[in-house]
């Protein structure tokens, strides 16, 4: 089967990014990208999404398992299970130092050739219980009062 051509452009991203060839991500964006799913403070552009695609890979080091991926015209969609350690306080809690793995989505856009758009969902409360940031809740009594 034919790779569409945004699922090709996705995929460049990752093989990039997991070949530590980080610059080229920028060859495969709009100068004036916007990554939804990018920290509050980062700004949008092809300069800032390729700065956060290098912290993601120096900081947290993390490697994308790619599960699935669906493509239809100009849009991408891919599942990943995202591997990483935590070493950062991004998200408001210490670094713990330990692994985790995180179901994340992603969808990206083309315009012109290029990905132009890109939003991202990653399961973060999971990823904090793995690495022991946060305890992992017991089960609520209404739960366990049902008999499951």
């Amino acid at each position: 089967m034919t790779q569409n051509y945004a699922e090709t452009l996705a995929r460049q991203v990752i093989a990039h990014y997991e070949a530590d060839e980080i610059d080229r991500i920028g060859e495969l964006v709009t100068e004036d990208f916007v990554d939804h799913g990018a920290p509050p403070w980062m700004p949008p552009g092809r300069e800032a999404y390729v700065g956060t695609m290098r912290w993601l890979k120096n900081v947290l080091r993390i490697r994308y398992e790619v599960c699935q991926v669906v493509a239809q015209g100009d849009w991408v969609a891919a599942r990943a299970i995202v591997h990483g350690v935590s070493t950062s306080d991004h998200l408001g809690f210490p670094p713990t130092g330990k692994p985790f793995a995180m179901e994340t989505m992603h969808l990206y856009r083309v315009r012109d050739g290029l990905l132009a758009e890109h939003w991202g969902v990653r399961d973060e409360l999971g990823a904090l219980w793995q690495c022991g940031a946060l305890p992992t809740p017991a089960p609520p009594a209404e739960f366990l009062s049902a008999g499951v």
